[in-house]
């Protein structure tokens, strides 16, 4: 049977590798709705859910919390995790220590203004595996977009 059209396999493997990364960009990973009403965003193999009281006021310590999933949303265990995440927000920085805390998730508590312009850089070691880094605009507004 006579080949119609050929389509060499480097275009092929191009166009997958595109395909797979451009899915999980930013963009795509905002349009989702977070398991616990956080931000998401991809660190190496892991997805990194952030998670900010949204209520927060900088005169005391109030919780962030950060859940692991891997690229299919399944949970991935924390045992032997530690990370850290830096806020910014106003002039403010303020790095908190995020420990295991049952299942997948790391948290840890700090003091912290709920604001839309804080941003934050949330550091995860898993263990025996090199640290993986995010960063988010967590209480920013983002457009809504369709799937």
């Amino acid at each position: 049977m006579p080949r119609l059209w050929h389509i060499p396999a480097t275009l092929v493997l191009t166009l997958g590798v595109w395909g797979t990364a451009h899915a999980h960009d930013d963009a795509y990973l905002d349009s989702l709705t977070a398991p616990h009403g956080g931000q998401i965003r991809m660190a190496g193999a892991l997805h990194l859910e952030l998670v900010l009281d949204k209520t927060a006021k900088g005169d005391q310590p109030h919780p962030v919390e950060v859940y692991v999933t891997d690229h299919a949303g399944n949970k991935h265990d924390t045992v032997g995790a530690a990370g850290t995440a830096t806020l910014l927000s106003a002039g403010h920085k303020v790095t908190v220590p995020l420990k295991p805390a049952g299942d997948n998730k790391l948290a840890g508590q700090a003091p912290y203004t709920a604001s839309a312009d804080i941003k934050a850089v949330v550091t995860v070691t898993m263990p025996g595996e090199d640290a993986q880094q995010a960063r988010y605009t967590p209480l920013a507004a983002r457009p809504k977009q369709a799937h």
